[in-house]
């Protein structure tokens, strides 16, 4: 019997919002200071409602094979047991970006 496909659940900061989404597939993905998230999933089930939120998302990332989020923009990432909805949020001032760091070209080589 072959095993169930994960599915994780992923919240980052974009430009002011809140986003959770739900993908396949997670990784580093080879490029310093960013997540790799393949696979997204969206609404896959029959549903009679529509929700705006979601469909805001799903034409967001229409055509996106994978996508790359900076590092210090994930808040959190959960392996779930079965998908739930996606959707965008308003940030509440609850959520503090990860800091930047200080060191970068041209720092301290005067």
């Amino acid at each position: 019997m072959a095993s169930a496909e994960r599915i994780y659940r992923v919240i980052f900061h974009n430009q002011g919002k809140i986003y959770e989404v739900y993908a396949r597939s997670i990784s580093d993905g080879g490029i310093l200071g960013f997540v790799e998230i393949e696979e997204l999933t969206f609404g896959e089930r029959t549903q009679v409602v529509v929700d705006p939120a979601e469909e805001k998302l799903k034409s967001e990332f229409a055509g996106v094979k994978r996508t790359y989020i900076p590092m210090h923009s994930v808040v959190r990432i959960d392996e779930v047991e079965k998908e739930g909805q996606a959707r965008i949020s308003d940030t509440d001032g609850n959520v503090t970006p990860f800091p930047m760091p200080v060191y970068g070209p041209g720092k301290g080589s005067d």
